[in-house]
């Protein structure tokens, strides 16, 4: 899964980590966060590191302050050192000034006194300080799980950060408060994300794990990680050159190659006199000529045969072709391209409300619309998209749709549960054998070839995402509804996902925090 990475994360200089799905970002991250030990090699940590996975672990039953407490733990150890400290200055011993001097510099490296402070504002700016402590952690969100996750680890100001994917879940203010923590963050940061915009902003170098990259340098040379200076955008240009300097060297090399084998069999031909035996005036001087001839020859033929070895030894692999989203494929029922109905729209919503969860909401669907729906967290974007697609009840207002209306989901959290089957099996039985048959998995370029028969459980949190976009799109939708589509995809999936999804014949509603894909937006757009 990895091979020969070497990495070292400065303090102070935030690095960001990109890769294709299954590259081995996660793995990375376990390793450098203790979860996980090496086949090979060292790692060493600061003995305070701060961890936050894609997906929180957490016990149904627990309070949501268990994560608040866990948090404070190392906190109030701290401070307990610090106070036994103070009361052993009374013996003013050279010991107990140094224990003192010690416990307070860990006391201010932590921001001790302010801690209270702190997390009040982060469980604020993350939207999560109006959830009840006592309530179980299996009642909310995996969303609020993570971001209470999130909040908890910043105040415990650990020494070093690990974060996978900590945008996922974050909304614009969030987003920010996590920004300025992280920007003047005094330890080793490391994180992943697929957050372009995010990546921009914080991070000072990108760390690319290409699982291909040993090939762009011969089997001798080279490690899968690779360093970009800058951000996602200085990233991509240098990437782009990179990928276009490895295919000009493989195509010169080629060329070489036939030239060489052209050489060594011509030569080794020009041995052979092809039969004529010499005139008899000519015996002589041809013999005598023709030891010299031959030598020559054959010396150009060990030259050719030498030059023609090393280089077959030492090339380089062909640029891989990177798993490309293939867009959405045909099989639309008729009823969007039918006239359009007659103008009336696909789907449409008159004032729909969920008492506590969406404001009164109106809006209409037509085949062809796009529409972006953004908000703060909280704000009901997610309980929309479930009105949309019937899966709630509004409990004032009305939901209207055209008979035999197909609505598919792409939810935020994962629904898969079959981990033990196969891609190849779930997309089969989601979409049926006749389907599955015309319309392949692979065909889609989500899954990898070598993925497609492995278990579900043993694929990263990104390659069952992609999983969960196949189902989705294996037969598209008359109304395809996206709840946050880019999250823990790579950063080449969510760019090609969003150009495909302007070709999609049928109505298209995504809602997203993702500042890059706001960017782009050429649809309408509603604020909650």
């Amino acid at each position: 899964m990895l091979s020969e990475v070497d990495l070292l994360v400065p303090p102070g200089a935030p690095g960001g980590l990109s890769g294709e799905n299954g590259a081995g970002k996660s793995t990375l991250l376990r390793l450098l966060a203790g979860v996980d030990e090496p086949d090979a090699g060292d790692i060493e940590r600061p003995a305070r590191l701060g961890w936050l996975p894609q997906e929180v672990p957490f016990e149904r039953g627990m309070p949501v302050a268990s994560i608040l407490e866990a948090a404070d733990a190392p906190l109030l150890v701290i401070e307990r050192r610090l106070d036994v400290a103070a009361t052993a200055l009374a013996d003013s011993t050279p010991e107990s000034e140094a224990e003192y001097a010690a416990a307070l510099d860990d006391a201010e490296r932590v921001d001790l006194w302010s801690r209270e402070a702190r997390r009040d504002a982060l469980l604020d700016a993350f939207g999560v300080a109006s959830i009840p402590l006592q309530t179980p952690l299996g009642e909310i969100s995996g969303g609020q799980r993570s971001r209470l996750a999130l909040a908890a680890l910043l105040v415990s100001r650990p020494d070093a950060l690990v974060l996978d994917e900590p945008t996922n879940h974050l909304d614009d203010r969030a987003v920010a408060a996590l920004r300025e923590h992280l920007l003047s963050w005094h330890g080793p940061v490391l994180f992943a994300s697929h957050d372009r915009a995010f990546l921009d902003e914080v991070a000072t170098e990108l760390v690319d794990l290409d699982p291909s990259r040993r090939a762009a340098t011969g089997e001798n040379g080279g490690g899968q990680a690779v360093r970009y200076g800058g951000g996602f955008t200085a990233y991509l240009a240098e990437r782009d050159r990179e990928r276009e300097l490895w295919n000009r060297r493989f195509v010169a090399e080629q060329r070489e190659l036939r030239r060489l084998r052209e050489s060594v069999a011509v030569t080794a031909r020009a041995l052979d006199t092809g039969g004529r035996p010499p005139r008899d005036n000519d015996k002589f001087i041809a013999k005598f000529k023709g030891s010299r001839v031959e030598a020559e020859v054959a010396k150009r033929v060990r030259d050719s045969e030498r030059r023609l070895a090393e280089l077959e030894a030492a090339q380089v692999a062909p640029p891989p072709e990177p798993l490309r989203f293939a867009g959405l494929p045909s099989g639309h029922a008729a009823l969007v391209g039918h006239e359009g109905g007659n103008g009336e729209p696909l789907l449409s919503l008159e004032r729909a409300e969920v008492r506590g969860r969406l404001a009164p909401v109106s809006l209409e669907l037509s085949a062809g619309d796009r529409m972006l729906i953004t908000g703060p967290n909280g704000a009901g974007k997610s309980t929309l998209l479930a009105v949309l697609a019937a899966s709630i009840p509004v409990d004032a207002g009305r939901r209207i749709a055209r008979p035999r209306l197909r609505v598919a989901v792409l939810a935020q959290d994962s629904q898969l549960v079959e981990l033990h089957r196969t891609p190849r099996d779930l997309y089969a039985r989601a979409l049926g054998a006749g389907r599955a048959a015309a319309v392949p998995l692979a065909s889609l370029g989500l899954i990898g070839d070598r993925d497609l028969d492995r278990p579900v459980g043993t694929l990263s949190v990104g390659q069952q995402r992609r999983l969960e976009l196949a189902l989705v799109l294996g037969r598209p939708p008359h109304v395809l509804l996206l709840d946050e589509p880019t999250n823990h995809l790579s950063l080449r999936l969510a760019t090609e996902l969003e150009d495909a999804l302007q070709s999609h014949p049928g109505a298209v509603v995504v809602a997203s925090h993702d500042r890059w894909l706001r960017r782009r937006w050429s649809g309408r757009a509603l604020t909650l």
